[in-house]
């Protein structure tokens, strides 16, 4: 399996991962114009992609869909709530519904949704598998619940939110409202809470932790390696930025030769109900 982050940021996410001729995207929330020259950077064609799978409504996670995928045909797998709150007009032969908890085959891929807690109609995070090897796409984390510790737990590869220093947001420019929705348990996670929620979850099966989704006003790619790398000795570590995407990775550079666990059937469906 190849992956890698095209962005990932406040301003901006799409996540990239393939196996053999089957690839998918995880949120198109740049223009088209940066995902084709990201995607030219790194010698991918926007052709080959087979879906695109939305996690939430969230300019920053769908500014780029429409013209993307009706300009390459590519069908849009999201729950009805994400669709019914981000006002996309999306062809209706391209969209796909399903649940926050879907399962999902894309050829050799099986892609899995684990619903959240986010400000958010219908979250959910993605878990893209070939059987072999998992790899967790997890951000807009209002917390780390059951969901989210039980794919910390059982991936091979995980792009981890570390969207803020504490310190920063605090003093920052934003408004006390904002500060407040961010911190609530319904917005995003610190580097330390991501920290604790690594800490407290990896196995020796993850080879490769990525952090992103961090913030351009209240962190920076500094602060979050220096929260991470004491704890990192022993695998593959990197930082996603908005600015510019990561090289493709492949899992057959890091090792990865653990039969995948079944991630388990039962998740907490409580984490995807909507915020009053």
């Amino acid at each position: 399996m190849k992956y890698c982050a095209l962005a990932s940021g406040s301003n901006g996410n799409c996540y990239y991962i393939a196996k053999g001729s089957d690839a998918v995207l995880i949120d198109v929330g740049i223009n088209t114009k940066h995902v084709e020259l990201r995607m030219a950077n790194l010698g991918i064609q926007p052709r080959a992609i087979s879906a695109i799978f939305i996690t939430h409504e969230h300019t920053d996670h769908i500014k780029g869909l429409s013209v993307f995928c009706k300009r390459y045909q590519i069908p849009v797998y999201l729950t009805e709530g994400t669709f019914n709150g981000s006002r996309l007009r999306l062809p209706d032969h391209l969209v796909r519904f399903i649940p926050a908890d879907a399962k999902i085959a894309v050829g050799a891929l099986k892609v899995l949704g684990i619903p959240k807690y986010h400000d958010a109609r219908e979250p959910c995070s993605f878990v893209v598998t070939d059987g072999q090897t998992n790899i967790g796409i997890l951000t807009d984390l209002g917390r780390g619940c059951a969901n989210v510790k039980h794919v910390v737990q059982h991936t091979d590869v995980l792009l981890l939110e570390s969207n803020y220093d504490e310190e920063m947001l605090e003093r920052g420019r934003y408004s006390f409202y904002l500060k407040n929705r961010i911190r609530s348990g319904w917005g995003h996670i610190s580097n330390s809470t991501a920290l604790a929620l690594f800490l407290e979850n990896k196995t020796d099966r993850l080879k490769h932790l990525i952090l992103g989704h961090l913030s351009g006003e209240n962190n920076t790619v500094e602060k979050v390696l220096a929260t991470f790398s004491p704890h990192c000795q022993e695998i593959k570590l990197s930082v996603a930025t908005r600015l510019v995407e990561t090289e493709l990775f492949d899992v057959v550079q890091l090792g990865v030769d653990t039969p995948a666990v079944v991630l388990r059937e039962d998740y907490d469906r409580a984490a995807e109900r909507e915020v009053s």
